[in-house]
């Protein structure tokens, strides 16, 4: 504790101090209680200042520490009790962040004043738990129930000229907050301080408060898909607006308990430290993150203005990075400038009111044109355009001779070989895969794929280029759909495989979407367009006039096929923009899926046809059928060395294919499920169906049964060497 002292009065300062972010841990709160009993009981000391030091807050309590329950949860709340009971005004000075615990200290003090470029928020619920130190009883008494239902089942983090508004706040300035606090300080000493002190105050009334709460639950539910933290966050603020204050922090202990002690809790964890870990990149020819400096990117060029171009170009403008925006002619130009003038203007509105702009309209920072010799000088190219492996070949041929030696050459694709493109050019060591998601200036995963000859600076350049476009970068090896799309492959065929047998698109979507995707496989299908994968199919010789005459309809190479998608497609049913595929649309473009009664009509005779006696199938055989042929596959990947660690593939999962985060990704579902029930269930359904190898459980999985089950982290230790089929 440092102290004070200006002519008339004394107060005294408590600096947070735990860098980088000032976390709560018990010593920084044993120290805070110290503090403050040594300041109330010095009759010299008229108010108290509590700031962090280096210009942070405090990002509230190490989530290392969730474990131990007794320390958070319960002493948390004592501490900004003991703030709250201070006899003597206290005043938070927040800077630069106040979230979790750090923001609940604050609204223990009397008095918070914020810097402008202050953040503030509750994010809890975004690692399955509330926030468990009396947060959810004080925030909706300061701000209504509304708005403090919004911060806490969202965990969304506001800027400080929003907590003003919303009154979280008594002052934002945009000088020295310390010295404002310290203002403010002076200013009130002498104020009684119960109408400050949020415990004593009564939840703001709303004319409809049930009604309110009744509604923002089912929406809640909704949105959550059995996701329980946001549901349990209702509870405990709905606690703050029918029980007592000591009542309602009760219930608030209870069901963070319950949450603690829930595996979704742990799963969210889980997410959180493998997000992390996957920064830290390895390859199998033994460079990593350790040995390989990215090189800076002054300017980049994104080839191609289709769907994904224009979401890379939007990516590269907001992180800063001046632009060359080419198209093949001057009406696909045209057309792609509009659209990437539309997404930048919808994300320069979005870009917190005015608090940071996006300069696009200046041509050093974004220029379009079709000429590859305005190339010459970027740092980075990224191809975009549609996968066709000539097409990038040539153009990559054509990068070699134009662009300068050091630059680097990405190509955006989900699944072709990175060897044959980086072959067209005279430096393959050059070039690297950047697997964007669509639409990607929203989607936050990035894969990085690199090739044979990829050097570690290409591969650190890409990793450093994602961090700067605030993407979560994941590098894979290279093999056809690489680490992402590999798994989703099987997960695909077992939906489809499924309709043949008995089910309906309807049925496999709702068990996944009540899994917790967002949106089944069906309906992603539709949503992404048919087409994208018949052509993939025609290309690879599986579907079209390239299949030899004579191969059986349901048999390709010696295995099972289905030929259903191909027959929507040769309907002209390519899914949402032609307004029918899996489902029906109101219109072309439509995006409101109704079951369609064409298509179960042509499921029936196509059973006839095939002979396969329709059967019912149980929600428990689509969702694993689903699931684990997915989760098969990736243990194939890991054993080919073709991702690093388990986590990879979680995190690949959660970020760019809406496996539910609260589930941990599909590598530590498994683990959850327990190996040897993945491993069993698998057995079983290969049995049934032998002309299907995704189903087939892989030797990896088999070993680590067989090795008796051993934890997630150890299942690496289990590979003799990573045998990598680059």
């Amino acid at each position: 504790m440092a102290q004070y002292t200006s002519a008339s009065t004394a107060l005294a300062v408590i600096r947070l101090r735990n860098p980088p972010v000032n976390a709560l841990s018990l010593p920084v709160l044993q120290a805070l209680e110290d503090g403050l009993k040594r300041a109330d009981a010095d009759p010299s000391v008229k108010a108290i200042m509590i700031c962090g030091e280096n210009g942070k807050f405090s990002a509230g309590a190490d989530i290392q520490g969730f474990s131990l329950p007794k320390t958070r949860g319960i002493s948390l709340g004592h501490f900004v009790s003991l703030i709250e009971r201070c006899e003597k005004p206290v005043v938070a000075a927040i800077e630069g962040v106040a979230l979790g615990g750090g923001l609940e200290v604050a609204l223990g003090c009397h008095y918070r004043v914020a810097h402008v470029k202050a953040r503030m928020g509750l994010p809890e619920v975004t690692i399955g738990l509330l926030p468990g130190g009396e947060g959810t009883q004080r925030l909706p008494r300061l701000i209504g129930v509304p708005a403090a239902l919004d911060i806490i089942t969202t965990g969304r983090h506001i800027p400080a000229t929003e907590a003003l508004k919303l009154g979280l706040v008594d002052e934002v300035v945009e000088e020295n907050t310390i010295e404002a606090a310290i203002r403010l300080a002076n200013k009130v000493i002498g104020q009684p301080l119960e109408p400050r002190r949020l415990s004593l105050r009564p939840v703001p009334k709303l004319p409809n408060m049930e009604a309110f709460l009744s509604e923002a639950l089912v929406k809640l539910k909704k949105q959550a898909r059995r996701y329980l933290a946001p549901e349990l966050c209702f509870q405990a603020v709905r606690a703050a607006t029918e029980l007592p204050f000591a009542d309602g922090v009760r219930k608030e202990r209870e069901l963070f308990n319950v949450l603690l002690t829930s595996g979704q809790a742990q799963a969210l964890q889980y997410a959180f430290f493998a997000e992390r870990a996957v920064q830290k990149w390895t390859t199998p020819h033994g460079s990593s993150w350790q040995n390989a400096s990215p090189q800076p990117i002054h300017k980049a060029a994104v080839i191609g203005l289709g769907t994904m171009g224009r979401g890379i170009v939007t990516s590269l403008v907001k992180a800063s990075i001046p632009v060359v925006a080419l198209e093949q002619n001057l009406e696909y130009l045209n057309t792609g400038r509009k659209a990437v003038m539309l997404l930048l203007e919808r994300e320069a509105m979005k870009m917190e009111q005015g608090a940071q702009t996006l300069d696009f309209h200046n041509p050093a920072r974004l220029q379009f044109t079709v000429d590859f010799d305005a190339l010459r000088d970027v740092d980075l190219v990224i191809e975009a355009v549609f996968e066709n492996m000539p097409l990038k070949k040539e153009i990559f041929q054509k990068l070699s001779r134009i662009c300068k030696p050091a630059a680097f050459l990405c190509t955006n694709t989900s699944a072709l070989n990175i060897d044959e493109i980086a072959s067209a050019t005279s430096r393959p060591q050059q070039v690297v895969g950047t697997h964007f998601f669509s639409p990607a200036h929203i989607m936050r995963l990035l894969e990085i794929i690199y090739g044979h000859h990829t050097s570690p600076t290409a591969i650190a350049t890409a990793v450093q280029l994602g961090k700067v476009l605030k993407k979560v970068g994941v590098v894979v090896g290279n093999c056809f759909g690489f680490a992402g799309n590999r798994m989703m492959f099987p997960y695909v065929e077992q939906a489809v495989f499924l309709l043949e047998e008995g089910s309906r698109p309807e049925a496999v979507d709702q068990v996944l979407e009540d899994f917790g995707f967002k949106i089944g496989p069906f309906r992603m299908s539709d949503l992404a367009g048919l087409d994208v994968a018949w052509r993939s199919r025609k290309g690879r010789g599986l579907a079209g006039d390239s299949v030899p005459p004579g191969t059986p309809a349901r048999q390709r190479h010696g295995r099972r096929y289905s030929p259903l998608p191909d027959l929507l497609c040769e309907n002209g049913r390519f899914g949402q923009k032609t307004g029918k595929g899996w489902y029906q649309y109101e219109k072309a473009g439509g995006r409101t899926a109704k079951p369609d009664p064409w298509l179960h009509n042509v499921l029936t005779q196509y059973r006839d046809t095939h002979h396969i006696k329709t059967r019912f199938i149980d929600q428990e055989e689509i969702l694993e059928r689903c699931l684990f042929s997915l989760i098969n596959e990736g243990f194939d990947i890991l054993a080919e060395g073709i991702a690093s660690g388990p986590e990879h593939l979680d995190v690949i999962y959660i970020h760019g294919y809406g496996w539910p985060k609260h589930r941990g990704g599909p590598m530590f579902y498994a683990s959850t499920v327990g190996l040897p029930r993945v491993l069993a269930k698998l057995q079983r359904y290969s049995e049934a169906h032998p002309d299907v190898p995704a189903l087939r459980p892989s030797t990896f999985l088999k070993k680590l049964v067989a090795v008796g089950n051993p934890p997630l982290k150890e299942w690496m230790s289990y590979l003799s060497r990573p045998s990598n089929k680059l």
